[in-house]
Formats: structure tokens, C-alpha cells, sequence
């Protein structure tokens, strides 16, 4: 079987998963092999219930297009954090330039709120594992908390917003309280103080995941205080994931979903 194909089940052969992308750059003179720039992990869906997503902050658009389209051949979800509107632009224009990639171009689709590249269609519904509710302190917050929210929606899974409720007016967050019980998991991406997910975790008995957001003047230090806060915290059980990590905080859901079972009435 090839490097990465599909099996019957739909995932990557795990014989074959860690399939390596060499560089586009012509071979030296005496015909050495290539190095491989990437070796993907085409066996972690089937492993741990997620795929590898792409970090595009640092890679080139060439090197995300050939990621993006391996992923695809191989049947796997295609999705790319921290990509920019002009990176997106660079790596739609490098598929359009070959035969197999303007193929895709209909799939390829750039979210601009949360910053990501996807290529193809995201998983199948998972209505079964229940419902995740992504919060932000504030509007500002609106890019981690739109990664989480695509993250989890990339994996089937149902995710809502519920934004703009920071602790500094809490009767907005105190009028959302309902709808958010219903919820399995809550996400909260919170800058500045990063006191939000603290006064959920204290008010609320589902799992409760922090995102320090690097939002706010001066001594917010780029999300340090959100971070501290978040880990001094002392609501008993509060996760805090690293800042801005709006996708760690998806998957860290996902695995709580995934291992807790099917839907149940919230406590």
C-alpha cells in the first residue's frame, strides 16, 4: 500500500502513516536523495481521534500547499492555523499553478476570523459527543476563540460562540448562564487579567478550559498576566492551555469528549 493511502475504515495505513515530503529544491549535483522537509503523521486519527494540523505562522506558502494537498490525497482533514491573508493569497496562487492543486481550489477556503487555510471538507457530525461553548472576555479575543471554535468544528464536533462577556461587566456573562449548562465543555479566552475562566470554573461544574489571549496594555506582557492568572487560579479543576492557543484548547475538548462517551444531561 502506498505511503499514506486510505484503508477501508477511511484512515491512513499506520504501516505507512509518517510519510515524509522532500524539498522542492533540485538535487545537488551526484544525485544524492532529497531530505525529507516534512514527515507527516497520517495515523494520528487513528491513534488519538485528531489529525496534525499545520502551524503556518512559520512555513513558507510552498511548504503549506504541499501539506495541504498531501493531507488531502491522503484522505486526511487539511487544516492550517495562523495563516495571514497574504500567505492564503501566495498559497491558492501555487496550487493554481499546478494541474492537481487547481483542482482543489474549489475546496480551499481561508477563514479569516480565525486565521486558518483549509483544504476539502471537515469530519463528519459527532452529534453523540455533545456540545462545546467557546466564551471571550471580550471582541478582542474573537481570533483564538474563532481558531477554537474552526478546530472543533473541523473535527464534527458542535461548538457555539458566546462572546464579549469579560468579567469587568459580569452581569452579561451572569445572563448567559443557562444556555452555557447545557453545554460539556466550556472554552474561555480571556486577555488582560484573564479572570474569565476562573468565575466559570467557580460558577460551572463542566470542564473548564483557559486561553490567555495576548490582548492588553502594558503589563499584560503579551498574555503573561492572562497566563499567570489562569494558573494561580482558585477554582479547583480549571485547565489553562498557552497563549493564544486557541486550537490546544479545541483538542484538549476533543479528548475529553471523545474518552467521557456519548452525550449525557449536564450536571
Amino acid at each position: 500500500m502506498a505511503a499514506g493511502s486510505k484503508q477501508a475504515d477511511g484512515m491512513s495505513d499506520p504501516t505507512t502513516a509518517n510519510d515524509p515530503i522532500t524539498a522542492a529544491d533540485p538535487q545537488p549535483s551526484g544525485g544524492e536523495p532529497q531530505t525529507p522537509v516534512h514527515r507527516l503523521d497520517l495515523d494520528r486519527r487513528r491513534r488519538l481521534g485528531m489529525v496534525e494540523a499545520i502551524w503556518g505562522e512559520h512555513k513558507s506558502a510552498e511548504q503549506i500547499a504541499a501539506i495541504l494537498m498531501r493531507l488531502e490525497a491522503s484522505g486526511e482533514l487539511a487544516l492550517a492555523t495562523r495563516v495571514d491573508a497574504a500567505k492564503a493569497a501566495a498559497v491558492q496562487e501555487l496550487l493554481a499553478a499546478t494541474p492537481d492543486g487547481a483542482a482543489l481550489l474549489a475546496q480551499l477556503r481561508f477563514h479569516t476570523e480565525a486565521r486558518c487555510l483549509s483544504l476539502g471538507n471537515p469530519a463528519s457530525g459527532r452529534p453523540e459527543l455533545g456540545e462545546v461553548i467557546v466564551l471571550s472576555g471580550g471582541t478582542s479575543d474573537l481570533p483564538v476563540a474563532s481558531e477554537a471554535q474552526l478546530a472543533l468544528h473541523w473535527h464534527g464536533i458542535r461548538c457555539r460562540l458566546v462572546l464579549d462577556v469579560g468579567v469587568a461587566g459580569l452581569h452579561r456573562l451572569l445572563d448567559q448562564l443557562e444556555q452555557l449548562r447545557q453545554a460539556r465543555v466550556l472554552i474561555a479566552c480571556a486577555g488582560m487579567e484573564g479572570a474569565l475562566p476562573t468565575v466559570l470554573a467557580g460558577l460551572l461544574p463542566q470542564p473548564v478550559i483557559g486561553v490567555p489571549v495576548s490582548v492588553g496594555y502594558g503589563v499584560s506582557s503579551g498574555g503573561m498576566a492572562a497566563l499567570h492568572g489562569m494558573l494561580a487560579s482558585c477554582a479547583p479543576g480549571l485547565s489553562v492551555v498557552n497563549i493564544d492557543n486557541g486550537y490546544g484548547a479545541a483538542m484538549a475538548a476533543l479528548r475529553i469528549l471523545a474518552t467521557a462517551g456519548p452525550d449525557c444531561p449536564p450536571a
